[in-house]
C-alpha cells in the first residue's frame, strides 16, 4: 500500500506533463492539417505530397522519431548564435515529434470528409447565390465535420500512447512510470501509469466526440463548450504544472553563469542519469547531497547515452554520472589498448577542451562490459574466455542492452574475436538477466558492477585481448555549473568514495531483493556517512 501512495503522489505532476503534451500536440497538428486538407481537397498536388509526407512520418516508430527530432534540434542549436541557442532536450522535441504523428489522421479525414460533401448539396448552395468560400465553411465544412472529428479522435488516442516514449529524451511525462517500473520491475509502477495513459485516452477521446455530437446535431453550444473544455483541460494541467514548480520549457536554455572568475551559484541543479538502476540510485544520491548543501535539485531520468551527454554539453543538465569506456568509444571515438588511468587522465583532458566538460574523478569502481554465460553452460563448453567463445558462438544467441550493438564497442569485440552469434536480441538491461537464466539468450553483455551476476551463478568472460576499455564510473560537471565552485566541492567529496563492493551491493538490493532505488540510495548514503534514507 506504501508503494501504491508513493506512485500516486507523483501522479498530478505526470500527467500534467502529459496533458500539456497532448493538447498542444494535436492542436499544432490539427492547424497543419485543416489547411492543407482544405487546400488539397480539389488539388491533387497538394493532396498527394501532404497525404505521402504523413503517411511516411507514421511509418517511423514513436521512439526513433523522438531520438531523430532531438537528433536535428542538436545541430541546429549548434549552429545558432549563443544567444538564440534553445533546449534540444525534452518538452520541444516531444511536441515536434508529436506533432507530426498527429498530422496524418486529421489530414486524411478533413480530405476525405470534404470530398465526400453530395455534389448536388453543394450545387444547390451555389444555386442559392452563395459564393465559393460560403459553400465551404456553411455547407461542406458543417457536413464533413463528423470525420474530421473521428481523425481528431484518432489523433488523440495516438498521441497520448506516444507521448509515453518522451521519457527516452528527457520529458517528464506518464511514461515515467514505464519506464522506471520496466527497469525496476515495479509492478506498481507499470500499472499506475499504464491505466492513467488509458484513462486519459478515454477521457480526451469523450471530449472529442461530445464536439463531434454537438457538430452533427448542429448544437453549436455543445461544440463550443466541448472546445472550451479541451483548451480548459490543457489550462489546467498548464496550472497544476505552474503550481508544482516545474514548467520549465518556455526557458529551458539556461541563465548566463557570468564570465569566468565571477562568484555563481546555481538556482536549480539537475541530475542527468541514463536508464539503469544504478544510474537511478547514483542520482539519487547526488540528489540528497545536493540539496542538503541547500540546492534545489530535481532528476532527469531515463535517458540515452546520447541524449545525456549531449544535454551536460549544453548546459541543459548539470551532472551525471558516466563510465570513461563510454566516452573513450562512443565521444572520442578512440580504440582500446591503454590503461585505466591513461584512459582518465586522457578522456578528462579531452572533455575539458573539446566540450568545456569537468570531470571531477571517478567514484571509485568499474562498471565494464563483459560477456556472461550460466556457468554450468560454460562449464559444459569449456567457455573461460572470449578467444573459447567463437567456436560455439554460431550456435548461441546473444543478448543486450537496447544501444550496446549500436556501440563501437560491440564492432570492437564482434571484429577483434572474429564473434558470430546466432542471433542478436536488443533489450531493457533488467531483462537480460531473466532471458539468460531462462534459456531464452546464451550470452549476454553485463555489467561487472550488477549484483546479479552472483545470484544467476554467471561466469564472466576474460577479456584476454583487452577489446573493452576500462569503464570507471567518473562525475562529470557541465561547464556552467562547474563555475559554481561550492557545488563542485559538495560533489567531490563522492570520489573515490564508493568501491566496486558498496556499489554491488547497493545494486543488488533493487534487482535482487527487490527493494525500491530509494531505499538502496538510502543505503549507500548511510555507507559514505552521510544521514541517509529516502
Amino acid at each position: 500500500m506504501s508503494e501504491l501512495v508513493e506512485q500516486l503522489g507523483r501522479l498530478p505532476g505526470l500527467l500534467a506533463w502529459h496533458v500539456v503534451l497532448t493538447v498542444v500536440s494535436v492542436g499544432a497538428g490539427v492547424l497543419i492539417a485543416v489547411p492543407v486538407g482544405v487546400l488539397g481537397r480539389d488539388r491533387a498536388w497538394v493532396r498527394g505530397p501532404g497525404l505521402a509526407v504523413a503517411s511516411v512520418v507514421q511509418t517511423v516508430p514513436g521512439l526513433a522519431l523522438l531520438a531523430l527530432v532531438f537528433a536535428l534540434l542538436v545541430v541546429v542549436r549548434d549552429v545558432l548564435p549563443e544567444g538564440w541557442r534553445f533546449s534540444a532536450l525534452g518538452f520541444w522535441p516531444t511536441v515536434i515529434a508529436l506533432s507530426f504523428y498527429a498530422v496524418l489522421p486529421v489530414l486524411r479525414n478533413v480530405v476525405t470528409g470534404l470530398r465526400g460533401v453530395d455534389g448536388d448539396v453543394v450545387e444547390a448552395a451555389r444555386g442559392l447565390g452563395m459564393s465559393r468560400r460560403q459553400v465551404l465553411w456553411r455547407v461542406e465544412w458543417p457536413l464533413a465535420l463528423p470525420v474530421v472529428l473521428a481523425g481528431v479522435r484518432t489523433a488523440v488516442v495516438w498521441t497520448v500512447g506516444v507521448a509515453t516514449l518522451s521519457t527516452a529524451i528527457g520529458q517528464e511525462s506518464l511514461g515515467d512510470y514505464i519506464f522506471a517500473g520496466l527497469q525496476t520491475f515495479n509492478l506498481t509502477a507499470i500499472v499506475v501509469g499504464c491505466v492513467a495513459a488509458a484513462g486519459l485516452a478515454l477521457a480526451l477521446d469523450a471530449v472529442v466526440g461530445w464536439v463531434g455530437r454537438g457538430g452533427v446535431r448542429g448544437m453549436r453550444r455543445r461544440t463550443r463548450w466541448g472546445l472550451g473544455a479541451a483548451v480548459g483541460l490543457g489550462v489546467v494541467a498548464l496550472g497544476v504544472l505552474v503550481g508544482l514548480g516545474e514548467v520549465r520549457w518556455w526557458a529551458d536554455r539556461p541563465a548566463e553563469a557570468g564570465r569566468p572568475g565571477e562568484v555563481f551559484e546555481l538556482e536549480r541543479v539537475r541530475i542527468g542519469a541514463k536508464n539503469f538502476n544504478e544510474q537511478f540510485i547514483l542520482a539519487r544520491v547526488m540528489e540528497r547531497r545536493v540539496e542538503e548543501a541547500g540546492y534545489t535539485a530535481e532528476r532527469v531520468e531515463s535517458l540515452g547515452s546520447l541524449n545525456v551527454f549531449e544535454a551536460l554539453a549544453a548546459g541543459e543538465i548539470d551532472v551525471y554520472v558516466d563510465y570513461s569506456g563510454t566516452i573513450w568509444a562512443n565521444a572520442m571515438g578512440r580504440e582500446p589498448g591503454l590503461s585505466r588511468d591513461e584512459v582518465l587522465e586522457k578522456m578528462t583532458a579531452w572533455l575539458l577542451s573539446e566540450k568545456g566538460i569537468v570531470c571531477l574523478g571517478s567514484l571509485g569502481f568499474e562498471n565494464a562490459y563483459a560477456l556472461a554465460m550460466r556457468e554450468d553452460d560454460a562449464a559444459r563448453l569449456g567457455v573461460r574466455t572470449v578467444g573459447d567463445l567463437v567456436r560455439h558462438a554460431p550456435g548461441l544467441r546473444i543478448g543486450s542492452d537496447i544501444e550496446f550493438f549500436e556501440r563501437p564497442e560491440w564492432a570492437a569485440v564482434r571484429d577483434g574475436y572474429g564473434l558470430r552469434f546466432a542471433d542478436q536480441r536488443p533489450m531493457v538491461p533488467t531483462l537480460m538477466y531473466p532471458a539468460i537464466t531462462s534459456g531464452e539468450v546464451d550470452v549476454i553483455t553485463a555489467f561487472t558492477s550488477d549484483g546479479r551476476i552472483v545470484r544467476d551463478r554467471l561466469r564472466l568472460l576474460e577479456d584476454t585481448r583487452g577489446v573493452f576499455p576500462p569503464y570507471d564510473a567518473v562525475v562529470l560537471v557541465s561547464e556552467r555549473a562547474a563555475r559554481d565552485e561550492r557545488f563542485v566541492e559538495v560533489l567531490r567529496g563522492l570520489v573515490g568514495a564508493i568501491d566496486l563492493e558498496v556499489m554491488q551491493r547497493a545494486n543488488a538490493m533493487v534487482d535482487v531483493d527487490v527493494k525500491s532505488v530509494g531505499e538502496a540510495a538510502g543505503w549507500l548514503i548511510g555507507e559514505l556517512g552521510v544521514e541517509g534514507a529516502q
